[in-house]
């Protein structure tokens, strides 16, 4: 059966990809046979192809917002655009109206009130999708234009896709490299999954940021649990983490140590364990690997 492992962090930086890219690495060690899919779902920022460095099988244009233009032939200039508009977004000039594409807000309140039909709304590129090779496995990945807001829409398409590959395939697992937060694009990367794992470091900020993601998928019913990064930097931190999360009946899955080896793979894009196998940082993410395994195929965990 399929099963599909989310990786989110309350914020960016907590080592969410490096594990990420960790797991695809180890995953394609112990698929027996079965392929994993991959899935950069932090679309604003992806860079999971920077440690897997794959090969772009293609690339497709993702069109999801609107703006509205003016057709100049039939505006007669009468202003009530100029009027309506609640985002300044219309210029006159030269006795012409225009539309400033960046601060138009799609509303399409211009469109309804010109009496001379002379405003449309037309589709702008928003970004890429790409379905890659990686050496782990296919990675299904996306770069969101700058200004660009539908990063939510941009990443239920990318796991829409990544999904419809798994199936067709002989896929049995899907990990995804979520986006850092709570917004939109988590909830996004989240919906359906069978499992999530968020990564928090023993800070007080990552307590309360790893707080904020747990009652976000708590909200829709994904199970989760935690991996405490860099457990050694703060023992005070790791009791915080844990006297919480016993409170509140979630399982930590594992804690990673502190390891400058984590920063040496990233420079030579590579994932730790398989830049260093005997490093601590690899010898604790293989032992969280193996136990987030277990949960997914040796568990009642499905996905509804």
């Amino acid at each position: 059966m399929l099963k599909e492992l989310v990786i989110l962090s309350g914020k960016g930086g907590t080592g969410k990809t490096s594990v990420s890219a960790a797991f695809a690495h180890l995953s394609s060690l112990s698929n027996n046979g079965h392929a994993t899919v991959l899935v950069d779902a932090d679309v604003d920022a992806s860079n999971l192809e920077l440690v897997l460095k794959p090969d772009v099988i293609e690339k497709n244009e993702f069109k999801s917002s609107s703006v509205a233009v003016v057709d100049q032939e039939k505006c007669r200039a009468c202003g009530i655009c100029y009027d309506v508009c609640r985002f300044n977004a219309i210029d006159f000039g030269d006795g012409k109206y225009r539309i400033d594409p960046i601060a138009c807000e799609g509303c399409k309140s211009c469109v309804y009130q010109c009496p001379h039909k002379a405003i449309h709304m037309q589709r702008q590129l928003d970004g890429y999708w790409f379905h890659s090779q990686s050496r782990f496995g296919h990675l299904f990945h996306a770069h969101l234009l700058p200004a660009m807001e539908n990063s939510g829409k941009l990443v239920t398409l990318v796991k829409q896709q990544g999904r419809l590959f798994a199936r067709e395939g002989d896929a049995r697992l899907i990990i995804v490299d979520g986006p850092p937060g709570i917004g939109c694009p988590v909830i996004a990367a989240a919906s359906g999954a069978n499992l999530v794992l968020i990564i928090v470091e023993p800070t007080m900020s990552g307590m309360h940021d790893m707080q904020r993601a747990l009652e976000t998928v708590n909200h829709f019913g994904i199970k989760a649990l935690v991996c405490i990064n860099k457990s050694d930097v703060n023992p005070q931190g790791v009791r915080d983490i844990k006297d919480y999360c016993q409170k509140e009946n979630v399982n930590i899955v594992g804690e990673v140590r502190f390891d400058k080896k984590v920063t040496e793979a990233m420079v030579n894009g590579e994932p730790v364990t398989a830049f260093d196998v005997q490093s601590s940082a690899s010898q604790d993410l293989l032992a969280v690997w193996q136990q987030l395994e277990k949960r997914l195929f040796e568990s009642s965990i499905t996905n509804e």
